[in-house]
């Protein structure tokens, strides 16, 4: 008898690792913000800027579910297909959050007043805490039905997209950011799966320059 070959399947933990990314920088927004000295429009210009990319990385991250992740699962699912539309309805509470931060920060940044400052704290906790249901959520229901009915490219399809809509010069910020928390393993298949001139260009210039990056930002 012919040996059948088990098809390859997606290897899911690399959202975990990205997740925590979301986690860790949506928490630290919240205490950066909160610090804050009322008046200091320099400060708050410097974290208006990394909120700005926050938003930036969280907005093509959801995109890319939305376009490549939702539409396939939920033509080869059935029973688990309102768990697909759940996910759905929840970016689409993250989204409404979001709105409300970028709203709270456009009134913090000129003048750094207290009371703005603290709106925009109040929005940036509402976020994280409907964005963290979400993740928790997503890892534990979504990944293993994502693992069982993607293909491997299709997975995959997903980092391309990112890479494709955020502006080459984010790149390597956003790789320091999945690459702050990663394990020694997780670090080797996320460099692994990059093009060797990208690995090559975040151990020259990258690997040293995302901790000016996170000493700008977190003092």
């Amino acid at each position: 008898m012919p040996r059948t070959e088990t098809p390859a399947r997606p290897n899911t933990h690399e959202m975990v690792v990205i997740h925590r990314v979301f986690r860790r920088e949506s928490r630290l927004l919240i205490d950066l913000v909160g610090a804050v000295r009322p008046g200091d429009t320099a400060r708050a210009a410097v974290l208006a800027g990394h909120l700005r990319d926050y938003l930036l990385g969280l907005h093509n991250h959801h995109h890319g579910e939305d376009e490549l992740l939702w539409p396939p699962l939920l033509a080869r699912v059935d029973l688990e297909a309102d768990l697909v539309l759940r996910m759905e309805a929840q970016h689409e509470r993250i989204a409404a959050t979001l709105s409300r931060v970028e709203l709270a920060c456009a009134k913090w940044t000129g003048l750094a007043a207290e009371d703005e400052r603290d709106a925009l704290v109040a929005a940036l906790a509402e976020h994280r805490a409907v964005l963290v249901e979400h993740l928790d959520d997503e890892e534990t229901h979504l990944l293993p039905l994502a693992a069982r009915h993607l293909t491997v490219p299709e997975w995959n399809s997903l980092g391309e997209h990112f890479l494709a809509s955020t502006p080459k010069s984010k790149l390597l910020a956003f790789l320091g950011m999945v690459l702050e928390e990663a394990d020694p393993r997780e670090r080797a298949v996320i460099l692994g799966g990059l093009p060797r001139p990208a690995r090559v260009i975040w151990h020259t210039v990258g690997r040293l320059a995302y901790p000016r990056l996170v000493r700008r930002v977190r003092g």
